[in-house]
Formats: C-alpha cells, structure tokens, sequence
C-alpha cells in the first residue's frame, strides 16, 4: 500500500461531481457525460477514472492506468532530481600574517574548489591586537581576490564583521 498525499487527484468513486468532461486514454474527447457513466467506461477497460483539473467547468477526467502514471511521474522526478547539482559553500581561512607559501597553496585550493563549480567563503579571524589593523585584513583579502581574478568573480567584497573578514566568491561563468 502507499500513501496517498493530499494533493493526489481524486479517483474513481472519490469523484463526486454530477457531470464531467470525459478524455480517453488515448486523448480523445468521450464528451460531457455523468460520474457514474464515466465510471461504467472506465470500469469496462479495467483501467481507472482520474481528475486531472477539477477547476474547470465541467471538470475533466481523464480514463488512464493511474498507479501506471505514478510510476511514470516518479520516475521523471527521479531523473530530474538525478540532472540537479547542488553548489556548496567552501571555505578558506587565510590569516594577517600569512606567508607567501601558505598563501599560494590557499590559492591553489581555492583554485580546485572553483573548477569543481564551488562557492568560496573566504575568512580571516582577527585575535587580540590584530583588532587595531583590519586594514592589512583587507589588503589580505584583496591580494587573495587578485590571485583568482581570472577563476572567480566576487560576489561579497571583503568586510569586516565582527571579529572576522569575510568574502565570497563563485566560479566565473564559461562563455
């Protein structure tokens, strides 16, 4: 058995209306006929009666093989779910006082997660007296932004919040 949102459309003896405009399962048009005609139709083929637009007037039901369709739809949902991809937020934390060596092999990490189609969060975190020269903070960051301007754009300039520096970059868009 399985569960039947609330959203489903009404079936067979769920359909209350006193008339309905009827499509067969091949798309064809039956007319405007009562539930219980409709009913004896579809109950002929051994397949189901579903509403597929109860807004209209007179609403439309459609003779199809409903646990069929569901399969059908899932499936759709599964590969479109399959085709999304889901951009993740990296971070890099750099530091005030950072050394050229450490500060290329940032870059080059922050390289490998731009071509793998990340965003980056890049941060420094400021300690004690560091507080007085968020300024080289900045400059930090701007240096850092200027090694990648070729691989990112900057969607967030470099600011201070708090005790923090942070921007944020994502991958520049192939033309």
């Amino acid at each position: 058995m399985f569960f039947i949102s609330k959203d489903a459309p009404q079936l067979n003896g769920e359909i209350r209306d006193k008339e309905l405009r009827v499509i067969s399962e091949t798309g064809e048009q039956l007319g405007i006929m009562s539930a219980k005609e409709a009913q004896q139709i579809a109950d002929s083929k051994g397949i189901d009666l579903v509403k597929i637009a109860p807004q209209a007037k007179p609403p439309v039901v459609k003779i199809m093989d409903y646990s069929k369709y569901r399969y059908e739809q899932q499936k759709r949902e599964k590969e479109n779910r399959k085709k999304q991809k889901t951009v993740e937020t990296k971070e890099i934390r750099l530091s005030i006082n950072i050394d050229i060596g450490d500060f290329n092999t940032k870059v080059n990490q922050a390289r490998k997660f731009l071509s793998k189609g990340d965003k980056l969060k890049v941060s420094i975190r400021l300690r004690g007296r560091e507080m007085a020269h968020s300024d080289l903070a900045v400059a930090n960051m701007k240096r850092f932004a200027g090694e990648l301007e070729e691989e990112a754009t900057i969607d967030k300039k470099p600011k201070l919040e708090g005790r923090q520096v942070l921007m944020f970059m994502s991958p520049k868009v192939a033309k």
